[in-house]
């Protein structure tokens, strides 16, 4: 699967590139599937088929979809022998940590503020939190500056939870990921109410999803023991089941994003250019889609044209998204992740004399 990288203990990784291709669908299902719907009054938007109707009323679970993603690939780079085992190796898991997701999340949270400072929800308060990466305090959630970024406040926790526990409590990790994966689902079962999305479960589902994603690691043997067909007929149940008065996200998180997980492990296809190349772009592409939509809402309103109009209005926001991702990730994520890492990795005699 893709080409060996070095993991922080210095041995040579396999790089999950399929689970990359995964999470630019996820990423394209969430920008262009259902916030692209904002763009739209319902009625132009009607008569697509049963997959658009499904991504336009739920693509806003694929965001868990990334949580689970996240849990595997953590779990694949750091519970090996050697990797993030002491404090050293603790600090340059948050220097890296810090490195792929700030410099991008800051860009958009200033351009965004320039934008939008005069709505109210954007409050100086918001900015704040956003600047530390907690917005997923700052309410109203989900609807401050990038409101998509809410995920990011959730990732870092389960990263600090993750992290501390695999340098201090290493031989605890299993029991703490069961622990943390049945309390979010638990969360989900008695007090997640139907539909979505809802603000209250923000960090069941974080919790939930990532952890789920290291038990699929540590149990990835019999993962891949299961059969293609039974993996197509669980992400189909997943996606189709009806959880009645329950939160949608249970039998999801339970069945269709395991199963998703399962079969892009053993699907090419998931690590081709084009898949990796999407990949590549889907943190860009999740933090700038939404900025315009409402920017494009603002200033030309919900569109109300036929069908074939809004095709052509839906392929303009794509290319537009997918440009400035491929822009973002040339010019700020690349480059700014690479600052990072040499000034943290450069000698501390170093860097007292640059600074005197």
């Amino acid at each position: 699967m893709s080409h060996s990288t070095a993991s922080p203990a210095g041995e040579s990784v396999v790089r999950l590139g399929r689970l990359d291709g995964l999470r630019g669908i996820a990423a394209c299902v969430v920008a262009f599937g259902y916030h692209a719907g904002f763009l739209f009054a319902p009625s132009s938007i009607n008569g697509f088929g049963p997959v658009a109707n499904w991504t336009l009323g739920w693509g806003w679970t694929c965001v868990d979809l990334f949580f689970v993603i996240s849990g595997y690939i953590f779990a694949h780079v750091y519970l090996r022998p050697g990797a993030l085992s002491d404090g050293r190796a603790l600090r340059e898991f948050a220097v890296a940590r810090v490195a792929r997701l700030y410099p991008l999340h800051l860009l958009a949270l200033a351009v965004v503020a320039l934008a939008f400072w005069g709505r109210p929800e954007n409050s100086g308060a918001a900015f704040a939190l956003h600047l530390v990466m907690m917005q997923a305090f700052a309410e109203p959630v989900a609807h401050t500056f990038v409101g998509p970024s809410w995920s990011l406040s959730i990732e870092v926790l389960c990263y600090v939870v993750f992290a501390l526990a695999a340098v201090f409590w290493r031989g605890a990790i299993r029991p703490l990921a069961w622990t943390l994966m049945l309390g979010g689902a638990a969360w989900l079962y008695l007090l997640g109410p139907a539909g979505g999305p809802w603000a209250g479960d923000i960090f069941a589902r974080g919790f939930f999803g990532f952890f789920m994603g290291q038990l699929l690691w540590q149990g990835r043997g019999e993962l891949a023991r299961l059969s293609t067909p039974l993996l197509l007929a669980m992400l189909t149940a997943g996606l189709m089941l009806d959880a009645g008065d329950l939160s949608p996200l249970l039998p999801l998180g339970l069945l269709a994003w395991p199963a998703a997980l399962g079969l892009a492990l053993r699907w090419p296809l998931m690590e081709s250019r084009a898949m990796l190349w999407l990949g590549d772009r889907s943190y860009a592409i999740y933090l700038v889609h939404m900025p315009l939509v409402e920017w494009i809402t603002d200033h030309y309103g919900k569109q109300t044209a036929g069908p074939a109009t809004a095709l052509l209005v839906f392929a303009g926001f794509v290319v537009t998204v997918l440009a400035l991702s491929d822009l973002s990730l040339r010019f700020v994520e690349r480059p700014a992740r690479r600052a990072i890492r040499t000034w943290t990795s450069a000698p501390r005699s170093a860097k007292a004399a640059a600074a005197a």
